[in-house]
């Protein structure tokens, strides 16, 4: 069981320091960049926020 243990630690060191290196990566490359002009098409950073309201019938 302890060997079983040891590999999945090992597992998840590599897949931290994997994440670590391909952010690190990424943010110095701009390779952001593409995805801000999407998240900008899409219209997800915009603050638009409407008020909905809900309501239900209620039928006890």
């Amino acid at each position: 069981m302890k060997s079983i243990e040891r590999i999945i630690i090992k597992l998840i060191l590599i897949q931290v320091i994997c994440l670590l290196a391909f952010q690190a990566v990424f943010h110095r490359a701009d390779s952001f960049l593409e995805l801000k002009k999407l998240a900008a098409y899409e219209g997800v950073t915009k603050n638009n926020y409407t008020k909905i309201i809900e309501t239900f019938n209620d039928e006890n």
